[in-house]
């Protein structure tokens, strides 16, 4: 019998969850930490040998609610750590266990995409851009902030800048439009100049995969191919629940 899986990635703002039978994809969902009622939905549809895999950047006090939050009488959890090899990824930070599950779970969700040399970029609360050769090797990456909180920033530190909702223009003509293009291009700018270092390397020009809420914003502004995977996070964390239940 194919058992039952919930996929559950925990990130600062928001959790994106998924419940998997197989290689069936069954139901997908977003809940939030003051909000968890469709979470706790979707752990009581699994049934009683049901396992759950999270991923979780949220914290220990958010860790606890959500375990609080799930159907725990014959359900499994299983809380994913960063490891130093999974799933054809050879992980080179330092130390290895330092690197964010949330990026290493994109990591092992675009090496089942791809066998080419990948550039993993997530657009959250903040932005992460990982370099990922076409051997598994993750030579590393960076963290800006993201377009929220540079968009706070602003509004906090400078006296004239508010906080109304700008639109990405190539010449902004007012202060909320002048922010919005500003915070994205800046997003879009980190991308580009990973992009080239990682071209550099010699080993072909690199797939770019971007997830993230923000995916959507910073895509159009980029000058080479990219493609959108709203679930790359998900993807990763099946990856390594299928190999956790073959062990």
């Amino acid at each position: 019998m194919t058992a039952s899986l919930l996929l559950i990635d925990a990130g600062n703002t928001r959790i994106k969850w998924a419940r998997v039978e197989g290689s069936r994809w069954i139901e997908r969902g977003i809940a939030f930490h003051d909000d968890l009622g469709s979470l706790a939905e979707a752990g009581r549809n699994l049934g009683d040998e049901g396992q759950c895999w999270i991923a979780s950047v949220a914290g220990e006090t958010r860790n606890r609610v959500i375990e609080r939050s799930l159907p725990i009488a014959g359900l499994t959890l299983h809380w994913l750590e960063t490891g130093e090899r999974q799933c054809g990824v050879i992980n080179h930070y330092s130390p290895p266990q330092q690197l964010g599950v949330d990026r290493w779970m994109a990591l092992l969700g675009a090496r089942q995409r791809s066998r080419e040399t990948c550039l993993v970029v997530s657009a959250g609360t903040a932005m992460t851009v990982d370099a990922l050769t076409a051997e598994g090797h993750f030579r590393g990456g960076i963290i800006v902030p993201g377009r929220g909180l540079m968009e706070t920033s602003l509004s906090h530190g400078t006296a004239l800048v508010g906080q109304a909702a700008g639109q990405v223009r190539p010449f902004p003509c007012n202060t909320a439009d002048a922010v919005r293009s500003g915070s994205v291009t800046a997003l879009a700018g980190a991308v580009t100049l990973m992009h080239a270092r990682l071209a550099a390397l010699g080993e072909g020009e690199p797939r770019c995969l971007v997830t993230g809420g923000d995916a959507g914003l910073v895509l159009p502004l980029l000058s080479f191919p990219a493609e959108q995977v709203a679930e790359l996070v998900l993807e990763g964390i099946h990856i390594a629940a299928s190999a956790g239940d073959q062990e």
